[in-house]
């Protein structure tokens, strides 16, 4: 088949003969991805849950590792987003050659910067959660588990860039499996090395990070048989060298979003440290609070994962009125999912939280923050969905712009006014969050509205 004939197969295939057929290649690239995230988030879930029994100390522990953590994956998520753009840009042109060696250029990179956070996570986990202000009650537990999360670090980000390669491809299906089956192997990791059962040593906090890398290196040998059997638009063959005009590709459109993660963490980092100064049950109730965000992600992630893979391919395919289409009826279809989490939250939060602890100050504590998770829903859902399609186009810095002004402005500087200087604590910090959420989703709405992004370069 020429490069014309293929380059018109996809064509064929991106063009909706209407809003039901629209509808369904959506949900074929989103559903699989939902699924994925539902289940990665009810694993991480009953993770926290299992940790929560251990008492409020294991609880803050965890989430204060966790924090700096994603703070270090900022550089590969960004190279995700450009390798995931360069990719899907590439099998729209029906260029499949390109999206090959992207993969391979993204892999590179990611093993060298992997191994060197590794290590660096490892040496001085002790320092970071000083800095990030944890008790005497939970420093020991905290270093426990950050130094045996970093060593598998490096499972983790090569498996995120496998992950971010084959979704450009349009194959969600193959990180679903893999990470189905890393994660009910993560659940029973944790039972077993968590409680010690069945012979197995009573870890507690430190069992949880055991299961957890044990996990990440499960979903990276099953991502990688992916792409060596060559039963996907990507094949991982041939030998590994350096494509200085490729790589530079990817990092022009990541570098954006290189930056947005680095003002998102360095945020949330402040914005939790905020929180850890009025001590460790609070610090409990956010971390749960937390954990149950993530779940309200999932829906917003998902279809976000679809917006980008279609409008990248859209554009690739020289049609961006269909990766318009794409984009918005991604949206509608993830806001009515995201409005039915929204109930949930609001209507079920407290008996949310009893499956956490049974500590009742944190339990009402939770309550709360949950109700106001569930009210900024459809704003957090827009904000998602719609920036992974201005990512899916190579248009990455407003997603960028958004973030900057919607974590430092009224998540950080809003938040600390409420729960610090007005003395409304953990309620004033998530009316902080609340408000970046609606700040960001308006910002990124108007720049979709503008059209401008049909014209940014990959």
């Amino acid at each position: 088949m020429t490069y014309q004939d293929q380059a018109e197969t996809r064509r064929r295939f991106l063009r909706p003969e209407s809003s039901s057929v629209a509808r369904k290649q959506v949900l074929e690239l989103a559903g699989p991805s939902l699924v994925e995230m539902a289940l990665v988030t009810f694993v991480n879930m009953a993770d926290m849950i299992m940790v929560g029994r251990l008492g409020p100390a294991a609880i803050a522990a965890v989430g204060l590792t966790n924090q700096p953590v994603f703070f270090a994956m900022a550089a590969f998520i960004a190279l995700n987003v450009g390798t995931t753009a360069v990719i899907a840009r590439a099998i729209g042109a029906g260029e499949d050659g390109v999206a090959n060696d992207a993969m391979r250029q993204s892999l590179m990179l990611v093993v060298i910067m992997g191994c060197l956070v590794s290590v660096l996570g490892f040496v001085f986990a002790g320092n970071v959660l000083r800095f990030m202000g944890a008790e005497s009650d939970v420093l020991p537990l905290g270093i426990s588990y950050m130094k045996i999360i970093a060593s598998g670090g490096v499972f983790m980000v090569v498996s995120m860039s496998l992950t971010a390669a084959l979704r450009g491809a349009g194959d969600t299906k193959s990180p679903m499996k893999a990470n189905m089956v890393a994660n009910v192997s993560n659940v029973i990791g944790n039972y077993l090395l968590i409680y010690g059962k069945f012979g197995f040593p009573k870890l507690g906090v430190p069992g949880a990070a055991l299961a957890t890398t044990i996990a990440r290196l499960i979903a990276f040998i099953l991502l990688l048989r992916v792409v060596i059997s060559g039963n996907s638009h990507l094949h991982l063959q041939g030998r590994f060298r350096l494509n200085r005009q490729l790589l530079e590709r990817i990092i022009r459109v990541g570098m954006p979003s290189a930056i947005e993660q680095v003002v998102l963490r360095g945020g949330q980092l402040t914005y939790v440290r905020v929180v850890a100064s009025f001590g460790t049950t609070v610090i409990a109730a956010h971390q749960i609070g937390m954990n149950i965000m993530s779940l309200s992600f999932m829906p917003g992630m998902a279809f976000a994962i679809a917006a980008t893979t279609l409008v990248g391919q859209g554009l690739g395919a020289g049609m961006p009125d269909v990766a318009e289409d794409w984009a918005k009826e991604t949206r509608r279809l993830g806001t009515i999912v995201s409005g039915c989490m929204a109930l949930v939250f609001i209507l079920f939060g407290k008996y949310i939280a009893m499956l956490y602890t049974n500590d009742p100050e944190v339990i009402s504590r939770t309550a709360v923050v949950l109700r106001i998770l569930g009210l900024v829903q459809p704003a957090q859902s827009t904000q998602f969905i719609l920036a992974g399609g201005l990512r899916g186009a190579g248009d990455t810095k407003w997603p960028l712009y958004s973030t900057a002004v919607g974590v430092w402005v009224f998540r950080v500087a809003v938040g600390y006014l409420l729960a610090v200087v007005m003395g409304m604590e953990l309620v004033g910090a998530w009316m902080g969050m609340a408000v970046d959420q609606i700040a960001r989703s308006v910002i990124i709405t108007l720049r979709f509205r503008s059209g401008k992004w049909k014209l940014s370069e990959v």
